[in-house]
């Protein structure tokens, strides 16, 4: 029993470690962020979705992932400052905090549901990609022809949705599938990824209502 557990535990240890040094990069990424020109938000974020592309072809070079990792998440903080000052300008920092709290209460509440359930959700990978694509593309078109509030708060809802369903995937997948040390990179920008964009689609929402 003892070497079953100690398998099972070290794994969740380095995963939640890596998951704790990669925030305090993506906040002294935005602490930096204060401080970068406006001119080199798109290279940024251009960057940042390279070193996604580029972790996926690296994730079994656990040196190498790591690396990246916190590359990533250093830049992403670069680039966050940029739409937390804007939702803290606009909204104000108290609903900033608000919906920070109300994200993180559903995140945990959706991860912790995952891993004491252990039900598998990975029927929903094809599903959460397409309506992933969909959003993108609706967010692409968006940056030419301006959509309605109403329209905005469709899409803004449907993101929402969507990180929800990848939240339970991506802990449904570690959970119940298992994951390696050299997976756990990976596994951090993922899990990253889905609060972030949880936080900013709720941020959207709240924007839009509020001029409504």
């Amino acid at each position: 029993m003892e070497s079953y557990y100690g398998v099972q535990s070290r794994p969740y240890a380095k995963l939640f470690a890596a998951l704790f040094s990669g925030l305090l990069m993506t906040s002294a990424g935005m602490y930096v962020g204060q401080f970068v020109p406006a001119i080199w938000r798109m290279p940024l974020w251009i960057a940042e979705i390279a070193l996604i592309i580029m972790m996926m072809f690296v994730r079994k070079r656990k040196a190498v992932g790591y690396l990246m990792m916190y590359a990533f998440m250093f830049v992403s903080g670069v680039t966050l400052y940029t739409a937390i000052s804007y939702y803290m300008a606009t909204l104000g920092a108290n609903v900033v905090l608000e919906a920070f709290a109300v994200t993180t209460l559903s995140f945990g509440a959706i991860a912790g549901y995952t891993m004491i359930s252990k039900r598998d959700f990975s029927f929903l990978g094809g599903f959460l990609f397409l309506g992933l694509i969909a959003l993108v593309l609706i967010g692409l078109v968006g940056a030419f022809i301006p959509y309605s509030s109403t329209t905005m708060m469709i899409y803004s809802g449907m993101g929402i949705l969507i990180f929800i369903g990848y939240t339970l995937f991506d802990f449904s997948r570690l959970t119940v599938h298992g994951f390696t040390d050299e997976d756990i990179p990976m596994l951090v920008v993922s899990i990253y990824l889905d609060f972030i964009n949880l936080f900013l689609y709720i941020l959207q929402f709240i924007g839009i209502g509020s001029k409504n």
